[in-house]
């Protein structure tokens, strides 16, 4: 059987390489896309994805594009599914390289508010056809992705350079590493290459009866699914080997078993807040991950130290509002509540922050004190001081 062709292509013949620039928001690799010859629009570049979304619905009539097949999309989360349909022959252009007919699933509903996570206006998802099409190379710190012709790259020669197979299934990448689950267990797991999850390591208990949450853990929102919020625990496993390297006390994220859906048997997921710490090639036509440590590769894993979810609103997405509240955190005991709009931190006015800015705060440093000034659904100002607590 002949392989079928590449979605994306160099808009130029004879070109072997191109840069394009992202965003790195939140642990999210966002990039400008043309979709028709209109835009920018702002993607999520995400290998745990098969098929390319559009999340945003209002853009099937900005584009005029043309319903066809309607499926029920099921995900992680603990609602029911959700209704998308299929439209085809979208062009999309990303720099120098341009799918000419990509299809698309469009979501009934914005579920995902990518845009509130991000703090940004987000538009949809690009999945595994740009990953399939290319190798790329990716540098977290700089901001800069590298788009390689597979038939022209060179491999790097380096020794600082660790290569880890992978498998394709699904439209998706797998990799199998061992994790140290305390000093005595040590496993060989199974996990999806996962650059849209923003978290460091996702471990799915179900998938094997050796697997549990530890003792010292923290109940919490683990994030959004297609399908509704992911509840779960967050806790640390003692280290993790990629390649030659190991991670040690990493943060980890045990969903609840009822929460987890998956196509393919698997123990969890590898998010950008592990791979960020690596200069990164994911090289789907070679089958294999190569990476080196970067500038963060020795930052602590820290979970958020005030107990606080934030969503991003208004037209600029520069009004932070509080989502929930951890009972019993540090915000919990300062007072904060769901729906206080955040005015100031430590009298920097928070409509100069972005909300990455604004989650780094949050996770900044143990007993570190914050003051915040907040506004009440009724108009209320407060005052108050958050004192943050390393709580896991």
């Amino acid at each position: 059987m002949q392989a079928q062709p590449p979605a994306f292509r160099f808009l130029k013949a004879k070109t072997r390489h191109s840069t394009v620039p992202f965003e790195l928001q939140r642990n999210l690799i966002i990039v400008q896309v043309m979709l028709n010859g209109r835009g920018p629009y702002n993607f999520l570049l995400d290998t745990g994805v098969n098929i390319s979304l559009i999340t945003e619905p209002r853009l099937r009539d900005e584009l005029g594009l043309r319903r066809k097949e309607r499926f029920r999309v099921m995900g992680a989360g603990n609602e029911g599914g959700l209704e998308a349909y299929q439209v085809d022959s979208v062009r999309v252009t990303l720099g120098r390289v341009e799918a000419p007919i990509l299809s698309f699933l469009v979501l009934s509903d914005d579920v995902l508010d990518l845009s509130g996570y991000v703090g940004m206006p987000m538009h949809g998802i690009i999945g595994s056809d740009l990953f399939q099409s290319f190798v790329l190379r990716i540098h977290p710190q700089s901001g800069e992705l590298e788009l390689h012709d597979p038939l022209h790259y060179k491999t790097p020669r380096s020794k600082r350079w660790s290569s880890i197979p992978l498998i394709l299934e699904g439209g998706k990448a797998y990799l199998t590493t061992t994790v140290a689950l305390e000093d005595t267990l040590k496993l060989p797991l199974k996990f999806v290459l996962d650059t849209g999850a923003g978290h460091a390591l996702s471990l799915e208990v179900k998938s094997d009866p050796r697997l549990t949450v530890p003792a010292k853990r923290l109940r919490s929102q683990l994030g959004r699914g297609l399908n509704g919020f992911i509840n779960g625990y967050i806790g640390r496993v003692a280290n993790l080997q990629l390649g030659k390297y190991q991670v040690t006390s990493l943060l980890t994220s045990f969903p609840d078993a009822d929460q987890v859906r998956s196509d393919v048997p698997r123990n969890g997921n590898i998010g950008f807040e592990l791979l960020k710490r690596f200069e990164l090639i994911i090289d789907y036509p070679h089958n294999r991950l190569m990476l080196q440590p970067n500038s963060l590769f020795r930052d602590p894993f820290e979970h958020d130290m005030c107990g606080i979810e934030l969503l991003a609103a208004g037209p600029n997405f520069r009004r932070y509002f509080i989502l929930r509240v951890e009972p019993s955190s540090p915000a919990d005991q300062a007072g904060l509540q769901a729906q206080d709009e955040i005015l100031s931190v430590n009298l920097l006015p928070t409509a100069g922050l972005t909300l990455t800015q604004m989650s780094r705060l949050f996770h900044s440093a143990d007993g570190r004190q914050l003051l915040l000034i907040i506004r009440r659904p009724d108009g209320e100002l407060v005052t108050t001081a958050v004192r943050l607590k390393r709580q896991i």
